[in-house]
Formats: structure tokens, C-alpha cells, sequence
């Protein structure tokens, strides 16, 4: 089944409602696709007239009723901690930050168990129930699937954006233009021409012969396509997911060779 699917019973909510007491009772509905198909150790329990409800109304031989919530669920855990099989339980609430008491209440969270003994169990997956609607529990592996596909899906925007605003010049580099508009075509042709005379007045100025680079400037030129390396194999990798060129605003950062 997939981890995306859900259930929910509106008829038992409306006419029940739903809380720590009867949450057991909800998870177990016949209609419910989560719940296992083999005799568990809580309808065994629900056959002899026991659940946390009744525990809190009615207590036990040694602890009349009737009971706190808590102490109900205590005597639950205990029950069922006397059988063998496949069972559910109720965990206890735990604060998480960030959540208020409105919506710690509307938050039960059941793990499925096959136990063996009253000490040793093996977790067979866990399951919540958040405002009247039950969800399984994501793996640890799905996780990660998750965090790993969204972040592969943002480098693939970024290099995306950054091959469409990549500008190079054999002579001074690379340069970066984040902004695109109809009027790219004329602002280019502008660009290269005021590059050509920045080119023209650092001859004029240095007393350089034309192609004749300093130390540093071979430095920059080697850094510079050390960068359109690494690009060219991100863009053309496997890997990376094809997706669509965003627009980033900002402005032209250059890459200079350093002076």
C-alpha cells in the first residue's frame, strides 16, 4: 500500500467522536486498510468487555474504577502485555515543539507489535491519526528517497539557471547576468562591446602585447574553466533531474582574473 494513503470512517467520528479512549477501537474498524488481517491480542480483548473505556469506567479486580485516563491506559499496556501475538498499542502523548494542546489532543499515535514475550516485541510498523484521519508512519528510507530526489531537484534549478546566465570571454572570463528580458539580444551585443574597450584601455595602459597574460590573470583563466567544467558534467550527468530554468533576480557578478 502506498505511504500516501489514508482512511477515514465519518460516521464513527460523528457518532463516537474520537479520543485517547476509543482511538484503539477506531484503528480496528473492519473498513480500515491498515490493520493486519490476523487475529490481534485487542479484539481478544474487546471480545471479554476490555478497553481503555471501559478500564476508565469500570477499573480492575485490584484497582476499582473508576480510573484517570492515564491509569486506564496503564492498565491496558498491562493486559495486553499478558498475551502473545500481534497486537496494537497506544503510545503515550510526548510534547513536540511547535504543537499546540489543541493539536497534541487531535494526535494519536499507534505502533504494531508482534510480541513474544511481555519483554521482548518486534515493531511491525507504526501508524497516527491526525483530526479523524490515519496515516502510516513513512520509512526512514523514504525519508531520505524524499529529501534526496528534492534536493537533486533544486541543484538541477540551479545549474539550469546559472548555464542560461553564464557569459564567457576568452580574454576576461567568465561573467554572470541574472536578468533576462525581451531586450537580452541589444543588451549583450552592449555588454561585449563595453568589454571590448575595457580590453582595448588595459593594453594602452600596461604597455602589454596583445594575448599577453600576467601570472595572475593564467590563474584566473584556469580557475575559470575549472567552473564551466564542473557545470558542463553537472548538466549533462544522469543524476541530475532536467527541470525548468527559474528566473533569479539579482546583479552581473563577474568573474575577474585577479589584478
Amino acid at each position: 500500500m502506498s505511504q500516501t494513503s489514508s482512511f477515514v470512517d465519518p460516521v464513527f467520528l460523528a457518532r463516537f467522536g474520537l479520543n485517547r479512549a476509543n482511538a484503539i477501537d477506531y484503528f480496528l474498524h473492519p473498513l480500515n486498510p491498515f490493520r493486519t488481517k490476523a487475529k490481534t491480542s485487542n479484539e481478544v480483548l474487546n471480545m471479554q468487555g476490555i478497553s481503555i473505556g471501559t478500564l476508565c469506567q469500570w477499573g480492575t479486580g485490584g484497582r476499582p474504577g473508576p480510573l484517570s485516563l492515564e491509569d486506564g491506559e496503564d492498565e491496558y499496556r498491562v493486559a495486553l502485555t499478558r498475551m502473545t501475538g500481534e497486537q496494537y498499542e497506544l503510545l503515550p502523548l510526548v510534547d513536540v515543539e511547535g504543537m499546540t494542546p489543541q493539536q497534541m489532543a487531535a494526535l494519536f499515535t499507534i505502533r504494531h507489535v508482534h510480541r513474544a514475550s511481555p519483554t521482548q516485541t518486534k515493531v511491525l510498523g507504526i501508524y497516527y491519526i491526525l483530526e479523524g484521519v490515519i496515516y502510516k508512519s513513512p520509512t526512514v528510507r523514504g525519508l531520505m528517497k524524499a529529501h534526496i530526489a528534492r534536493t537533486l531537484e533544486g541543484l538541477s534549478e540551479a545549474c539550469d539557471a546559472l548555464s542560461v546566465c553564464a557569459r564567457y570571454d576568452p580574454s576576461s572570463g567568465y561573467s554572470w547576468k541574472f536578468e533576462h528580458n525581451e531586450d537580452d539580444e541589444e543588451d549583450d551585443n552592449l555588454y561585449y562591446a563595453q568589454e571590448k574597450k575595457k580590453r582595448k584601455r588595459r593594453r594602452i595602459l600596461d604597455n602589454r602585447r596583445p594575448g599577453e597574460r600576467t601570472i595572475e590573470e593564467e590563474e584566473g583563466i584556469r580557475a575559470s574553466e575549472s567552473i564551466d567544467g564542473i557545470l558542463s558534467r553537472l548538466s549533462k550527468s544522469d543524476v541530475v533531474v532536467k527541470g525548468r530554468p527559474r528566473q533569479i533576480e539579482g546583479q552581473v557578478m563577474r568573474i575577474e582574473s585577479m589584478t
